[in-house]
C-alpha cells in the first residue's frame, strides 16, 4: 500500500448498515466507494443499486416514493434507483403479474463482499421458487477496480429444477438530475426505432435531446434496436457523459422510457430479453442451463 495511505478506507471503502428511519426501516445496504464512484446496493432488493455518485454528483433518479421496506403497490414502491431489475415472472404491464414482475422484491444473501487494492467485488444469490415448481437461481456479481470511472454488474441465471422454465429480464436503469439536464444528448447506434404510443410517436424526433421539465408531461417509450450494445447520456453543461454497454446476445431488445414531467424528471435505458405489450415474449431454460447478463455502467470525463 501507498505509503502516504495509513488506512485504505481514506481512498476506497466497502460498507454495510442497517436503515433505521420511517418507511427506509429495515433496509440493508452495502455503501461502495472506489475513490471516484459511489453506490448504494439494496441488499433487500435484489441488490439493486439505489443510488450512484462521480464524485459526488447524483447520477441517478430517485421518485417520490424514495426507498421503502414495505410490499405495496408498484405506484407507491417504485423508486426508480439506478437499477431496479424487472422479471423474472413478468416485465411491463400485464394481466394477473405485479407491474414490471416480482424480482425486485426479492432479498439477496450475500456470499461475498471484499475490498482489495485492485477492486471491490460483492457477490449475492437471489432464489425465484416455488413448492412443486420452478427452482432458478440468480447469481449477481458487482466489481468496481479501486479509482474506476465504471462499475460491472455480471448476472448468472441457472435453472436448478427438473423442468424446462420460462423467464424475462429487464435492467430498468434511471437517469436523474443533475446528471440528467435540459440538452443532455442521447447517443447511441440505432437500426430501429418503434414508438409505444401515438404521443411517443409525436414526439418522436425529440427523443435524442432531453428537454427541461414541463408539467403534466406524459411519459413515453420507444423500443430500439442497436446496432452497437453502446448508450450514451451526454451532459456538456456537466462535462460528463453516462454510458451504458449491456451484452445483446442475451438482451437483444432496448426500452428508452422518456419521462420530462415536473417532479417525475427521468430518463430511463433499458436493456431486455423482451419488449412490452402485446410484443412480450419468453425465453425458456432447460433444467442446469445456465444464462449470463452483463452491464458496464460508467461516467467518463468529456
Amino acid at each position: 500500500m501507498d505509503g502516504r495511505i495509513s488506512n485504505f478506507d481514506q481512498v476506497a471503502y466497502l460498507r454495510r448498515y442497517t436503515l433505521t428511519e420511517g418507511r427506509e426501516s429495515g433496509l440493508r445496504v452495502i455503501e461502495v466507494y472506489n475513490g471516484r464512484l459511489r453506490f448504494l446496493l439494496n441488499e433487500s432488493k435484489a441488490l439493486d443499486m439505489m443510488q450512484l455518485f462521480d464524485r459526488g454528483v447524483n447520477c441517478s433518479f430517485l421518485s417520490k416514493n424514495a426507498f421503502t421496506a414495505r410490499d405495496l403497490s408498484f405506484s407507491k414502491r417504485f423508486e426508480g434507483g439506478m437499477l431496479y431489475t424487472c422479471g423474472l415472472d413478468s416485465v411491463g404491464a400485464r394481466e394477473g403479474y405485479d407491474l414490471h414482475g416480482s424480482f425486485h422484491n426479492s432479498p439477496a444473501r450475500v456470499l461475498r463482499a471484499e475490498r482489495s487494492e485492485e477492486g471491490i467485488t460483492v457477490v449475492a444469490e437471489i432464489a425465484d421458487t416455488e413448492l412443486f415448481g420452478k427452482n432458478l437461481i440468480f447469481t449477481r456479481k458487482i466489481f468496481t477496480a479501486i479509482g474506476s470511472d465504471a462499475v460491472s454488474v455480471e448476472d448468472t441465471l441457472e435453472n436448478a429444477g427438473t423442468r424446462e422454465e420460462k423467464y424475462c429480464i429487464l435492467y430498468h436503469i434511471n437517469l436523474g438530475y443533475p446528471l440528467l439536464d435540459a440538452g443532455v444528448e442521447i447517443e447511441a447506434d440505432e437500426e430501429e426505432v418503434l414508438p409505444r404510443t401515438a404521443w411517443a410517436e409525436k414526439r418522436i424526433k425529440d427523443r435524442l435531446l432531453f428537454s427541461a421539465p414541463e408539467e403534466g408531461e406524459e411519459e413515453r417509450c420507444y423500443f430500439i434496436r442497436h446496432r452497437r450494445p453502446l448508450v450514451k447520456a451526454v451532459n456538456r453543461k456537466l462535462g460528463r457523459s453516462f454510458e451504458l454497454v449491456y451484452s445483446q446476445d442475451t438482451l437483444p431488445c432496448f426500452i428508452q422510457w422518456c419521462s420530462a414531467a415536473s417532479k417525475d424528471y427521468a430518463l430511463g435505458l433499458e436493456p431486455s430479453s423482451t419488449y412490452l405489450d402485446g410484443k412480450f415474449a419468453y425465453r425458456t431454460l432447460s433444467p442446469s442451463e445456465k444464462v449470463k447478463f452483463a452491464l458496464t455502467l460508467s461516467v467518463k470525463n468529456l
